[in-house]
């Protein structure tokens, strides 16, 4: 297995047949949907043909979902995602998802830095991004301890709830020496 996606504690890998019912668990915990773009349950059937699709090249579908997985017992804890991939522009919007079991141990952080180094030293991007809402401070602490700026606001960007809040842009640049 490669090295790129891996450490000593966690490793990222594509998303498998038996992991439905994992992501079936996730996609449909209403807690998290007011962070991301879900309005409605995912059907396990919806979730099936996903993981179909999830199987091709980032550069046809524009994104990259990894299972972030426990070496030590190949428990999966969460899933770190490359979305709008524009290899032209060399940017992808980043996000992650840590099972509410598994937070505040340093995996989002070891995740975003796996992550990151595939996305910068493997598809050679210039720069990653992330939208978080500004009630999420959780994920802002730990994009800042990633590295990632707050570049901007968006103003009453989402609903959460009737009332419309405001979206920060996260983001970082890639520093190292172009090959």
């Amino acid at each position: 297995m490669s090295k790129l996606l891996q450490n000593n504690e966690i490793l990222l890998r594509a998303l498998e047949p038996e992991d439905l019912d994992i992501l079936y668990e996730w996609e449909n915990d209403t807690d998290l949907w007011k962070y991301g773009s879900s309005l409605s349950p995912f059907s396990r059937f919806a979730l099936r043909q996903y993981l179909v699709y999830a199987q091709q090249d980032i550069y046809q579908t524009k994104q990259l979902r990894l299972m972030i997985v426990l070496r030590e017992d190949n428990r999966r804890i969460g899933t770190v995602d490359l979305y709008d991939f524009e290899p032209f522009h060399g940017r992808a919007g980043v996000g992650i998802l840590l099972d509410q079991k598994y937070r505040n141990q340093g995996y989002g952080f070891k995740s975003l830095e796996l992550m990151e180094e595939y996305a910068f030293n493997f598809l050679k991007l210039h720069q990653l991004y992330a939208f978080i809402p500004e009630q999420n401070i959780a994920s802002i602490r730990l994009f800042k301890k990633a590295g990632f700026d707050a570049t901007a606001t968006l103003k009453d960007w989402i609903s959460l709830q009737q009332v419309f809040v405001d979206v920060l842009v996260m983001q970082k640049f890639n520093t190292r020496k172009k090959q």
